[in-house]
C-alpha cells in the first residue's frame, strides 16, 4: 500500500500559480504511474496530468498543456504540481493518486490503486 499526501492548495486570483506536492511514502518500489486529478462540485473526478517515476515521461490532460508541469524527485518521493496562469475553471479539490504499472489507461480514475485526501485549489475571478 502507498499512502500519498497532498499540500500547496490555496485560493490564488486568476493568472496566478500555485505548486502543489506529493508525498508518497508505504510501498512506493510498488508504483510506477503517479497522476494528478481533480473534481469541481457536481462534476466527475478528471485526469490532469500522469508522470512515469522510472521514466520520467509526462502527460496532460488537454485543458492544461502548457499550463500544468507535472515534476519528480525520486530521492523526496514526492510529485510537484504546478500551475500556471490558473483560470477559476481550475477550482476544484486536487487529488494526487498512483498506480503500479504503466498502460495506455494512465487517465482512468479508476486504474489507479491509492488516492491521497485531496487539497483545495480555489480561483477568483
Amino acid at each position: 500500500q502507498v499512502q500519498l499526501v497532498e499540500s500547496g492548495g490555496g485560493l490564488v486570483q486568476a493568472g496566478g500559480s500555485l505548486r502543489l506536492s506529493c508525498a508518497a511514502s508505504g510501498r512506493t518500489f510498488s508504483s510506477d504511474v503517479m497522476g494528478w486529478f481533480r473534481q469541481a462540485p457536481g462534476k466527475e473526478r478528471e485526469f490532469v496530468a500522469a508522470i512515469r517515476w522510472s521514466a520520467g515521461s509526462t502527460y496532460y490532460a488537454d485543458s492544461v498543456k502548457g499550463r500544468f508541469t507535472i515534476s519528480r524527485d525520486n530521492a523526496k518521493n514526492t510529485v510537484y504540481l504546478q500551475m500556471n496562469s490558473l483560470k477559476p475553471e481550475d477550482t476544484a479539490v486536487y487529488y494526487c493518486a498512483s498506480r503500479p504499472y504503466f498502460s495506455g489507461s494512465y487517465y482512468l480514475v479508476g486504474s489507479y490503486a491509492s488516492w491521497g485526501q485531496g487539497t483545495q485549489v480555489t480561483v477568483s475571478s
